[in-house]
């Protein structure tokens, strides 16, 4: 009983918070009292420098959302902690973590991360829908590839985001410059 709450609790918890943060919708205020959408979170996405802010809130509230329901569900469960763990990477990079690693913060993003990694090693037991399907992955390669796919995907969320505002800056200067020039 008692493994079943550890790997449940934390399941539970990831799907409605990426519904109620980056989403806003209506699942996530009935179970935890709303959300900012896509514009407010996409404005503190666009803060943290995760540009277009309201692209990245939805693919980021897509990734937290339905990787906690395939983990609640048991499907795809490398996949799916990959999903979940990379929007809690990019969030200890971005916003907990910005400037340098602090003791005492990120506790909460770091426990979901491990146990999204612990789930693909340890995969997602009988009663899942890829233990009923034959489809059990999980070991420690299984749980490398998770990680893996966290990293890989908050890298690339991070860099698209540095190469929009650069390529943001880089356009207003020519307006700039070609409003000088025909002054």
């Amino acid at each position: 009983m008692g493994e079943a709450i550890l790997r449940g609790a934390p399941r539970f918890e990831v799907a409605p918070t990426g519904h109620r943060v980056r989403m806003g919708t209506n699942l996530g205020r009935l179970l935890l009292r709303g959300g900012h959408g896509p514009s407010g979170t996409g404005q503190f996405f666009e803060s943290l420098g995760l540009r277009p802010g309201r692209r990245n809130a939805i693919v980021a509230g897509i990734a937290e959302a339905g990787g906690g329901t395939l983990l609640v569900l048991g499907l795809a469960t490398p996949a799916a902690a990959s999903a979940v763990g990379s929007v809690m990477v990019t969030a200890l990079r971005t916003a907990i973590w910005r400037d340098e690693i602090k003791v005492g913060t990120g506790g909460y993003e770091l426990l979901l991360l491990a146990n999204a990694v612990a789930i693909a090693d340890s995969g997602p037991g009988p009663l899942s829908l890829d233990g009923l399907l034959g489809w059990e992955r999980r070991g420690a390669r299984w749980a490398a590839a998770a990680l893996g796919g966290a990293l890989a995907g908050s890298a690339l969320a991070i860099a698209a985001g540095r190469q929009h505002a650069e390529a943001s800056a880089s356009g207003q200067r020519s307006e700039a410059e070609t409003t000088a020039v025909t002054s």
